[in-house]
This record gives structure tokens, C-alpha cells and sequence, in this order.
């Protein structure tokens, strides 16, 4: 297991994961700035995470709201230009503290919580990045619309909800080879349209960005482990 980075060596970890991400991008014919890397900062503290400000980064992700608030309006007042992305599950009594809190949502993954955002989002006079998540496993212990619902659903959040959806994100199963879940993905955002792509983690974020990833959501390799 990788062991739990240093804060004085975690902006170092940050700098190799940009440059392999680089790497991977201009291999692929891709301009490296299009892919936008994603500190995943769950479980990690104040401590852990400044360093990492310090080094100019400003692009995070967590993965509950609740965690969230108890170490994120701090950092803000103190680097007001950070983004933050959620990129775990969001439960609807959560809904009205991930608005407020987050500015962008990568799991868009039923009707019940892309309505309670629309609601949200509206109340708040926010208009937040957001992301349909897709089960392209089709994993029935996991979140996400089945691909074949995918048009569907996204004309629902559209035409009904009010709601702008920049792209699609996914996890694939652990035991499948990433990359093929990565260009169905792909394929199927652009048939839809969108441009961003939610994909890619610290084990397949170069096959991610090879693939046309725009977001990858990168933690243990940059923090160490949890």
C-alpha cells in the first residue's frame, strides 16, 4: 500500500502527476491543458492540503459534503479562487449544502437528486458544473444511469429540470480494464454532445487523459494513502 505522503512532499507528488499527465496527453495528440487534474482531498486535513495550495494548485475533490464543510469555507477565505468538485455520491437531504458548498457536481445519477438540484441551484440563484454519472459496468451495487438511459435522462435534466450538464463521469469495475470503459464513455459523450469527461483515478488517469478525459480525480498518488 502506498504510505501516506509528507505535506513537505506532496507538492512534489503533485508536480510528477501533472507532468505524467502531460505526458499522456501530448501522446494522445492532446493539448496537456485540457485535461484538468482534480486533487481528491477526502480523508486528508488542513495539513495536508496546504502545501498543495501553497504550490499554486486549485482544483479539489471530495467526496462527502459533510467532511467538506468542516475543512473547506477556511481554505476558501484564505485562497478565494480555489474550485471545489464533488465527486461522490450525494444524497438529497445533502443537496441544499452541496449547492451552497461545491461548484460542480460530478454525480448526476437519478431523477430524484438532479430535481432536488435544479430546486437548488434555483433557490440559490447558482448555476453549478455538473456531470451525469454512468454505470457503463452496469454494476447493479453501483450508482449511475445505465448507458442505454443516458440520452433519456440527460433530455429529462435538460428539457424538464432547467439543468446545463457540461458531460458525463464514470468508475469502472475494478476488475475490467479501465481504458475500454474509458472510450465507450467517450463515444457516447460525443454523441451526446458534451464535452467534458469525469474519468480517470491515481491507478488510470494517463489511460484517462489518453482517452479524452477533461477531469481526473487523482488522491493516493498525490496525498498518499488514506
Amino acid at each position: 500500500m502506498t504510505e501516506r505522503t509528507s505535506p513537505n512532499l506532496a507538492a512534489a507528488a503533485l508536480a510528477d502527476v501533472k507532468a505524467r499527465i502531460a505526458e499522456a496527453a501530448r501522446d494522445a495528440g492532446r493539448d496537456p491543458a485540457s485535461v484538468h487534474l482534480i486533487a481528491v482531498t477526502k480523508t486528508f486535513g488542513r495539513e495536508d492540503i496546504l502545501p498543495v495550495l501553497e504550490a499554486g494548485h486549485r482544483l479539489f475533490g471530495e467526496n462527502r459534503v459533510q467532511e467538506s464543510k468542516a475543512k473547506w469555507p477556511g481554505l476558501r477565505q484564505l485562497y478565494p479562487d480555489l474550485a471545489l468538485h464533488l465527486i461522490g455520491p450525494l444524497q438529497s437531504n445533502k443537496a441544499r449544502e452541496a449547492v451552497e458548498l461545491f461548484d460542480a457536481i460530478h454525480t448526476v445519477d437519478r431523477p430524484k437528486i438532479a430535481k432536488t438540484i435544479a430546486d437548488e441551484q434555483q433557490r440559490q440563484g447558482k448555476a453549478l458544473k455538473l456531470f451525469i454519472e454512468v454505470n457503463t459496468g452496469e454494476e447493479p451495487q453501483k450508482a449511475g444511469i445505465p448507458p442505454k438511459e443516458t440520452a433519456a435522462f440527460l433530455a429529462h435534466c435538460r428539457r424538464d429540470l432547467g439543468l446545463e450538464i457540461a458531460g458525463l463521469m464514470c468508475i469502472p469495475p475494478v476488475e475490467e480494464e479501465p481504458a475500454v470503459h474509458f472510450a465507450f464513455l467517450a463515444k457516447l459523450a460525443g454523441d451526446l454532445g458534451l464535452p467534458d469527461l469525469s474519468m480517470g483515478m491515481s491507478s488510470d488517469f494517463e489511460a484517462a487523459a489518453q482517452f479524452g478525459a477533461t477531469y481526473v480525480r487523482v488522491g493516493s498518488a498525490i496525498f498518499g494513502a488514506r
